[in-house]
Parts: C-alpha cells; structure tokens; sequence
C-alpha cells in the first residue's frame, strides 16, 4: 500500500467513524433531553447560550451546524419561552440569543441523567482513554479547520 493510499484509507475510516459516531451521540442526546421536553437540537442551542448569550451565527459557528437551522430552533425555544432576544450592541440588526429561566431549568433537569451516562461511558472506555479521545477528536477538528477547501 503506497503513503497516498493509506493516507486515503484513513480518511476515510476517520469520516465513516465519525459518522456513525455523530449518530450514536445524537441518539444519546435525544434520550437525555426527551425527559426534560427538549429535542437534541432544542438542547444543543440552550447549551451553547447557557453561558452568555450568542447571535444565531455564532451559535452555528460553535456548533457546525447552518445559520437557518439554528434560526428555526431559536424562533421555537423562543415561542416555548426558553430563550428570548435581546439587543446586540455590537451589531443593530443580529439579535442575541439568551437562555430564559425556563430554559435554564429544563437544561439542568438533563444533568442527572447526563451525569448517569457519563460515568457509564467513562467506566466503560476508561476515563484516560476517553480524555485522549477528547483530545485527538478536537485535535482532527482543528485539522479539518485548517483544509483548503476551495475548488480547484
């Protein structure tokens, strides 16, 4: 096997893993919020504004998913009163994203179940292990960040 093929395998390995993990975490997150009345997109936005609030592109920047979806989820938590608009001063026209009480509560409702689940994975995998995971997947991360993706 040449350097330029092995190279390709572990391409496509690294996506095809990722994949499938992408799925088993979205099943997770969609177990852990249902209790709480929240969908993992729904928990996926609360958790990003659960420290300040954040305009729709930020979130989407934070969270590698369009602007339009998390415009759509936002406008939802909104009318559920988890989040509310606020004014940007930095920006006249791009609203913040801020996490309401409500939205807050049902983000914490998550957390002994999220805590139940971590300890499950952690005794599982092994808590180093998964730490080394964590680090070479934001490692990747930064990597796929730094590709030229433009044509050609």
């Amino acid at each position: 096997m040449t350097s330029q093929q092995r190279q390709q395998e572990l391409l496509s390995a690294a996506a095809l893993t990722t994949f499938k993990l992408n799925g088993q975490f979205l099943e997770l997150a969609e177990h852990l919020a249902r209790p709480a009345g929240l969908t993992a997109t729904y928990w996926q936005v609360l958790g990003a504004v659960i420290g300040e609030p954040l305009t729709v592109s930020a979130i989407a920047r934070e969270m590698g998913i369009t602007r339009q979806a998390v415009q759509r989820t936002a406008d939802l938590l909104a009318e559920r009163g988890l989040v509310n608009y606020q004014d940007n001063p930095a920006h006249r026209r791009a609203k913040l994203v801020a996490i309401t009480p409500e939205g807050r509560a049902a983000n914490q409702s998550i957390g002994p179940h999220h805590a139940h689940h971590a300890k499950e994975l952690s005794d599982v995998a092994g808590a180093d292990q998964l730490a080394d995971a964590v680090a070479a997947l934001r490692k990747l991360s930064e990597a796929l960040d730094a590709l030229d993706l433009s044509d050609r």
